[in-house]
């Protein structure tokens, strides 16, 4: 079989051009041929492997996180070809929610030399296709403003930005239009999943499946600030769907719109709402345990 090999040299803090090394290894060995595509630019990959499926690769193996993925998604989903995940990335959310090990290269490669698949949905929004979560509310907020942060790096970046943000943070009015019905809602933010969880764990739309052809829309309804400070930490658990300011919708198209909020797919700026998302049912096939 003809693998493209696609890495981001710089994801998870440069593990991914060892474990992208390590893979080629042992597919070599396993017998298959193998093209790589290495860049940090998202639109270079994005036309590299275009161009590589074209040419006859059977098997797209992208070696980082839910960026990398993200980036070459729309190359992918207009390609009949199979997409296989070695997580090498700070989030990581489309492997852990497909099962894939992440964390043990050698077991993520094993996952992709047994051949299994399976084919999962997509979230068709305005700017191109996401696998996760959009986001938007004060999770987009925080982005927004940890990008616009130059110090410090890494995740001390995200949290000061999370502190700023909570000091100037209001609840927003959204107009939501849900499978054609309008709702208009306050709410600190609100999500459309297409899988359960987003930056790094961060389980907002707890209980959404992959292939179920359906988004989850997840609204966390006005809280205050010493509320909010204590219900973040059980995003990651995905205990805040008990919570009575919780409230989901499972659409199959949404239209959100928020003056001045942006919002993230993938842990990626999208762009500004009002957004459409519609779900793409089995539009992409992966392997999987």
């Amino acid at each position: 079989m003809l693998v493209t090999l696609v890495v981001n040299p710089v994801s998870g803090k440069q593990r991914g051009e060892q474990i992208a090394r390590e893979a080629g290894d042992r597919l070599t060995r396993a017998g298959h041929d193998m093209v790589r595509v290495h860049s940090a630019d998202g639109a270079q990959a994005r036309a590299a492997v275009a161009a590589e499926v074209d040419a006859g690769s059977e098997l797209v193996l992208v070696v980082g996180g839910d960026g990398l993925l993200h980036d070459v998604l729309p190359a992918l989903t207009a390609r009949d070809v199979t997409v296989g995940l070695l997580p090498a990335g700070t989030g990581n959310d489309t492997a852990r929610s497909l099962g894939i090990p992440v964390g043990d290269p050698d077991a993520a490669l094993d996952v992709v030399l047994s051949g299994r698949t399976r084919t999962i949905d997509l979230a068709d929004t305005d700017h191109g296709p996401v696998v996760t979560v959009v986001a938007s509310g004060f999770d987009s907020k925080v982005n927004e403003r940890a990008n616009a942060m130059r110090w410090p790096r890494g995740n001390m970046r995200y949290n000061l930005a999370i502190l700023a943000e909570l000091r100037a943070f209001s609840p927003l009015s959204f107009t939501l239009t849900l499978d054609g019905v309008r709702l208009d809602t306050e709410a600190m933010l609100v999500a459309v999943g297409n899988g359960p969880s987003f930056g790094g764990g961060l389980r907002i739309a707890e209980g959404a499946v992959l292939d179920d052809g359906l988004l989850d829309v997840c609204i966390i309804r006005p809280v205050s600030k010493t509320k909010l400070v204590r219900v973040f930490p059980r995003l990651y658990r995905g205990t805040h769907v008990d919570l009575p300011e919780f409230e989901r919708h499972l659409v199959r198209e949404a239209v959100l719109e928020c003056p001045g909020i942006v919002a993230y797919g993938d842990g990626e700026r999208l762009g500004p709402l009002p957004m459409t998302t519609r779900v793409r049912p089995a539009a992409l096939r992966v392997l999987v345990p």
